[in-house]
């Protein structure tokens, strides 16, 4: 199987180019956020989701939580994917799914302990895959992704295991760790954004060693 690679941070239709010309498989564009980095204008956003090639996944990062803001913001923005960063009740996934048909929902599941596979498992039949991150929802300053640490690996390889849905790895990972992630998790995707910047900006030469980084991991037994 082949590890999907999501970039995320992209701050320009620029670096939009770069990382699909590098092959990664989908974009993350960053909302507003409490805190962390790559946010961007959401008609940035919309400009960047416009020039993407059709078959790659545009993934609006979101902080918001009721229904009604992130149906405007999918809307305001043009994306094919919702990436949702903070929890939501359980009755806001099928308002989702009447407003925005054909609107992917990846929820963003931050592991931080045990409770991270009861709400992995709880939470993905309600969504089109999850995304696993090393964020803090809990900080008085709520920290929702770009932290750059590394979880436990172990319960991303559970929650891999036991959830019916595509499984995206996210949280500390760059060219010298991804290879081990992919064979100890066994992710559908791997997803970064510090990882292959470098002054704030999108590295081509960070993302190269990256994305052979995956495609030696995928060749590996």
């Amino acid at each position: 199987m082949r590890t999907r690679v999501k970039i995320c941070c992209i701050a320009s239709t620029g670096e939009a180019r770069t990382a699909m010309g590098a092959g990664a498989d989908a974009l993350g564009l960053v909302s507003a956020m409490p805190s962390g980095p790559g946010v961007i204008a959401e008609d940035l956003i919309a400009e960047i989701a416009a020039i993407a090639p059709p078959a790659a996944g545009t993934f609006l990062l979101t902080s918001a939580t009721e229904p009604d803001a992130i149906v405007a913001q999918q809307r305001r923005c043009g994306v094919n994917t919702l990436q949702l960063c903070d929890a939501l009740a359980a009755g806001a996934y099928p308002v989702l799914r009447q407003a925005l048909p054909g609107i992917a929902l990846v929820q963003v599941i931050h592991v931080r302990g045990e409770d991270a596979v009861a709400e992995a498992r709880r939470i993905a039949p309600l969504v089109d895959g999850l995304l696993l991150d090393s964020g803090n929802p809990a900080a008085r300053v709520k920290e929702l992704g770009g932290t750059g640490r590394v979880h436990d690996w172990r319960l991303s390889r559970r929650i891999v295991a036991e959830v019916p849905r595509p499984v995206f790895l996210a949280g500390g990972l760059n060219a010298g760790n991804v290879a081990d992630a992919i064979r100890r998790v066994r992710p559908w995707g791997v997803d970064l954004c510090t990882g292959v910047r470098s002054a704030g900006a999108l590295d081509s030469a960070r993302l190269a060693a990256f994305m052979a980084a995956v495609a030696g991991a995928d060749g590996q037994p």
